[in-house]
């Protein structure tokens, strides 16, 4: 009786919040819902003229779209995998940010190949890819490890929804105040889960079992992604640590990711309870080991380049270190040093200053991808013979930053409606915590 009531006060103390649209709310979906209709007038526009709209030329075929791509993969792999950690060794952490990890995990999943799609200039043959697929391409086995680590992140996602979904079915029997769509809602999705011990315990294992498959899938699939990359002569690309050294960029921009979604949780639906100090302390301290890590993979992809003197790598470093240097520097000096002098400062070690690391750390690392597309494809083998400036250098267009923009706001706007439907934190997670505790307690005054 007393867990029951337990669950009806974590109820009532979230539930509030779900169905909460305040000014500010609905001022921000407002937003998003016109930033995303922009997107949609700009789509029209990219595909009515071509791919001229944008400023993708023959010898720079990839540019933002593709960035953004790697960004959001990026970030949904490292959500998986830390995700898939948290709930393998069982830390007290992942009550609190669990959920914000695993909604991260399959929103950027689902929009980062959307990017794929507007790079494509011919969607009416989109379906080779898959009725002929060829298995030498890279490119093959990336769709393979995207859509097997998309399904697999969105059957996880869903397995760990289950014990609130019946939570809140369970609440809204008692509560005749919620509406009958969310009733029903909520029956359906709880499949008859009743929280009987039988039934935890197979969750339990279910959620162990997958969170070790999701890890791997999250290096295999990155590691695939890096694949397209080095795996291609262009300088620049043609690097052995790719694999590696994309893993630790995805991990590290992901952490910033998870600090900036945590701050912003904690501020809106007030869970300084639930997300405290002691949180972001210790994501910053993350942020510290994969922001030297990076730093070191920068530093080992870039040095050789300029030590072999291959003619090819010593354009495309002249041109970093030209056209591109105060960017190039914020990207791998300022994104990393800022963190890291952020942390080991005690007195700068505050909420809002750890936070402030978290968006340096973000967009040094959509720079850094920004750096690994463009400068390599404006440094081609063969000289262009057009000089024309349009087509020697790449510059985005409204429309690429239009959809860029687009994709954005949809992960803001999906992130924010989900909340609505579900509790912020693992209310199931928290009883089954306590329940534990109060076990291991009787067995000790025993």
């Amino acid at each position: 009786m007393d867990l029951i009531n337990r669950k009806n006060e974590l109820v009532g103390e979230f539930y509030p919040q779900m169905i909460r649209f305040s000014s500010r709310t609905k001022i921000w979906i407002g937003v998003l819902i016109l930033i995303i209709l922009a997107g949609f007038y700009a789509l029209y526009f990219q595909i009515s003229r071509g791919h001229e709209a944008t400023g993708m030329r023959n010898n720079v075929v990839w540019g933002v779209y593709i960035v953004n791509f790697i960004f959001f993969v990026t970030i949904s792999y490292s959500g998986a995998f830390i995700s898939g950690v948290l709930h393998f060794y069982e830390t007290p952490w992942k009550n609190s940010l669990s959920r914000i990890l695993e909604i991260i995990t399959v929103l950027s999943l689902i929009i980062g190949p959307v990017f794929i799609l507007l790079c494509i200039g011919r969607l009416d043959r989109l379906h080779y890819l898959f009725l002929y697929p060829r298995i030498q391409s890279p490119i093959t086995w990336d769709i393979i490890a995207i859509m097997t680590d998309l399904i697999g992140c969105f059957v996880y996602l869903y397995i760990t929804f289950i014990p609130d979904l019946a939570i809140l079915r369970d609440y809204s029997q008692a509560n005749d105040t919620m509406p009958e769509w969310r009733k029903k809602l909520y029956k359906l999705l709880s499949i008859g889960y009743k929280d009987t011990e039988e039934q935890r315990n197979l969750l339990e294992k279910t959620k162990r079992r997958m969170s070790t498959m999701i890890i791997a899938l999250a290096i295999v699939a990155y590691t695939v992604l890096a694949w397209i990359f080095s795996l291609t002569l262009q300088p620049g690309w043609n690097s052995t640590i790719f694999a590696p050294y994309f893993i630790i960029a995805g991990l590290y921009s992901g952490v910033g990711l998870i600090i900036i979604c945590m701050y912003i949780v904690r501020k809106y639906y007030k869970l300084e309870s639930y997300i405290n100090k002691n949180h972001f302390i210790g994501a910053g301290v993350l942020l510290i080991i994969l922001g030297v890590l990076f730093g070191y993979f920068t530093f080992s992809q870039y040095f050789p380049m300029w030590f072999s003197s291959k003619i090819n790598d010593i354009d495309l470093l002249n041109k970093l270190f030209s056209l591109y240097f105060w960017q190039f520097i914020g990207a791998n000096y300022i994104g990393v040093l800022v963190p890291i002098l952020i942390i080991l400062f005690k007195k700068l070690r505050t909420i809002n200053f750890i936070t402030f690391g978290g968006v340096v750390a973000v967009l040094a690392l959509w720079l850094n991808r920004y750096f690994i597309v463009v400068p390599t494809l404006e440094t081609p083998y063969i000289p262009i013979q057009d000089t024309r400036q349009a087509y020697l250098f790449y510059y985005a267009t409204w429309v690429e930053w239009a959809l860029t923009l687009a994709g954005f706001a949809t992960f803001c706007l999906l992130f924010t409606l989900i909340l609505k439907l579900v509790p912020v934190v693992h209310i199931s997670d928290i009883i089954n915590f306590e329940r534990k505790k109060k076990k291991s307690l009787d067995l000790a005054t025993d």
